[in-house]
Order: C-alpha cells, then sequence, then structure tokens
C-alpha cells in the first residue's frame, strides 16, 4: 500500500525566522519525487515535519485522505533515511533490519523470514553479523535502506542519503534506488541540494528558493528545459542569463552592447507589454561554436575565446563577446568525429537556435 502527501499552508519558525511560510505541495502516491534546493532553505525541516519529528505551526499534513498534522511518529506510516544513516553501532546488520519488528513483537520465524529476504534484495546478506563500522559506506546505506523499507511503509523519506558517498559510488546508488522504488511502488520523497541526483531520480520535482517558498514544480526535463524563473535556471544546471528589453510585433529581444536577437514568445508571456526588461536564459550546451561562419541558425554572436576546461564528456569555452559579456558553451566530446579544434584567443561565432533561448521576467 502507499498514499499520497498533500501539505496544506505549512508553516514554521524558529525563533524569529520563518522556515517555511504558508507552504502548499503535493507528491503523488508511488512516485519518486525529488525536493531540490540550496542548504538553509528548508528542506530537511519540511521532511521532520512530514516525518513526525518536528510539529508545524500551522497548516496540515494529509497521508492520502488522512490528516497526521498531530500524529506521533509512530502512526505516520512513513520511515527516514538520514544523511549519516542512524544506524545502530552495538547490533550487527541483522539486528539492526530487525529492530523495528523485534520491538513490535512480531513472531521470531517472520522476523528471520522478512529480514533474510530484504537482505538478499540489497545484497547484502554475506555482511549479516557485521556491525555498522566494519561496512563501506555503501553498505551501509544499502542497511538503512533495509531497515526503513522493512515495515513496508506508505512513504519513505531520504534526507540527502548519498552526500556521504564518492562520485562513482553515488552514481551506483542512485540507480539502485530507482530500481527499488520501481520495485516497491512506495511513495519516495528525496531531499537534495544536488541537481544531478533530482534529475537522475525523479518522476516530478519541486525547486526551492533560500526563502523556503516553491519556485517551480515540473518533472525533470520540463524543469531544466523551461524553467519558470532566473534562479530555477541557475540553480539547475549551467546557463547563460542575457538581460534585455522585448519587441513583441518582431519577436525580439535587444540587449546592450550585444545586439537583437529572436526569441519565442510562449503563450504564457503573451501578456508581457512591450519593451519589457525580460531575461534570456541559454543553456551551454545548446549553443553551437565554430571558426567558420555556418547558415540556417537564428542567432548570431562573434567573440574571443578567454578559457578552455576539459570535462571528460565535454569541453567548456568561455568566449568573451564585445568586452563587456562572457558566455559559456559545451561542447560534447566524440572520440569518433572530433569537433572542430578550437584553442585559446580564437576568434569564433557562436550560434542558437530561438527555441533554444528561454524568455523570463526579471
Amino acid at each position: 500500500m502507499t498514499r499520497s502527501i498533500r501539505l496544506v499552508g505549512l508553516s514554521k519558525a524558529k525563533k524569529e525566522d520563518i522556515i517555511l511560510d504558508r507552504l502548499h505541495l503535493t507528491i503523488p502516491s508511488g512516485e519518486f519525487f525529488a525536493l531540490l534546493g540550496p542548504s538553509g532553505c528548508g528542506k530537511t525541516t519540511l521532511l521532520r515535519l512530514i516525518g513526525g519529528l518536528e510539529q508545524g505551526d500551522s497548516g496540515q499534513i494529509f497521508l492520502g485522505d488522512t490528516d497526521i498534522s498531530r500524529y506521533p511518529i509512530h502512526k505516520r506510516s512513513i520511515n527516514i533515511v538520514f544523511q549519516n544513516y542512524a544506524l545502530f553501532p552495538h547490533l550487527d546488520v541483522f539486528d539492526n533490519v530487525a529492530y523495528s519488528l523485534k520491538i513490535q513483537n512480531r513472531p521470531k520465524e517472520e522476523i528471520q523470514a522478512r529480514v533474510l529476504k530484504i537482505l538478499k534484495t540489497f545484497h547484502i546478506d554475506n555482511h549479516i553479523f557485521k556491525y555498522p563500522q566494519h561496512l563501506s559506506g555503501g553498505q551501509q546505506q544499502r542497511v538503512a535502506l533495509a531497515r526503513a523499507i522493512i515495515n513496508e511503509p506508505d512513504v519513505l523519506l531520504l534526507d540527502e542519503p548519498l552526500a556521504a558517498l564518492d562520485f562513482k559510488l553515488r552514481e551506483k546508488m542512485l540507480i539502485e534506488l530507482i530500481e527499488l522504488q520501481t520495485k516497491l511502488k512506495t511513495t519516495f520523497l528525496y531531499v537534495t541540494h544536488d541537481p544531478f541526483e533530482a534529475l537522475t531520480v525523479a518522476d516530478h520535482m519541486a525547486i526551492m528558493n533560500h526563502k523556503g517558498e516553491i519556485e517551480q514544480i515540473g518533472t525533470p526535463e520540463e524543469i531544466y528545459e523551461f524553467p519558470l524563473s532566473s534562479f530555477v535556471a541557475q540553480f539547475v544546471g549551467s546557463t547563460n542569463l542575457l538581460s534585455g528589453c522585448i519587441n513583441k510585433e518582431r519577436s525580439t529581444v535587444e540587449i546592450p552592447h550585444l545586439g537583437t536577437f529572436l526569441v519565442d514568445i510562449p503563450k504564457d508571456k503573451s501578456w508581457v507589454p512591450d519593451g519589457q526588461k525580460v531575461l534570456i536564459s541559454l543553456r551551454p550546451e545548446k549553443i553551437f561554436i565554430s571558426k567558420t561562419a555556418v547558415k540556417n541558425f537564428s542567432n548570431t554572436l562573434k567573440g574571443t575565446v578567454s578559457s578552455i576546461v576539459y570535462h571528460g564528456r565535454s569541453t567548456q569555452y568561455n568566449v568573451l563577446v564585445n568586452q563587456n559579456y562572457t558566455i559559456q558553451v559545451f561542447e560534447q566530446n566524440e572520440e569518433h568525429f572530433p569537433a572542430e579544434e578550437i584553442d585559446y584567443e580564437d576568434e569564433v561565432y557562436l550560434y542558437w537556435q530561438k527555441e533554444n533561448a528561454v524568455l523570463l521576467l526579471e
């Protein structure tokens, strides 16, 4: 069984600091939902409120159709996996995972069968008698997940659970989490400040700003490709933000010291008055870079390469334009089809299609 989470006007303050202010959010049943935001924005506080570790000052928390705002932790059917895993150091793997079943006084045969089954699911059945201090970070993570899942909760809350792992292991664990959630169909709420993690795991995601407000909710593709604010555009990946004035009749934006550029004006921006100051968000990988003139692009800029950074999968070019703007470009590295060789201080052309420039209000 799995149920949705619905937050209605949820508020929380600590001393004089407002952490959450009348927040509304729905996390659909059976989804892998990510909550992404910078450190200190209130993500963990929100998680603790849902889990029952703290009480909100006002508002309601619904699990399905039930208001659980004042329910104690043990009545919420919600489990939490913490960043530091919070394993009992004096218990071995078996007893850590079996702990909640034992305090429920389940039959010994049932406990043994369920624990062994879930340890096999997480590929840690070979470490059953080891203590946490003798396990690797990835193994400790699996034990923490097994302990949280064994009670078959309606919702699993994950508070930056991979933060302590190295990059390679983190990538591996992200895939395992996706496979686990797909198999269990449990509602997962994954809290992180890492856009890569959120984009990788989420069916839907919400972006929180520094004030604890939700800026945008959508699929990872919607959030990345069509950000609704400059904060979202900058926080979820890299982008070039260019400020100018819109000409609705010509579907252009005039940017000081750069020129006039074609844009698509979406229906939700059709009310924007002519001459309004706007921002263009242009992802670095949406820009084509070349030392030669190329046709069939909506927009063109000319500049000088000021620095080059090799990232393995891609190369980053920083291009100085008119001594006022530095435009960032990512070019995919392809072994069998090498890109044009571009060096430091080369004069280059930058090209992009109008549909790749997202229009934002300042």
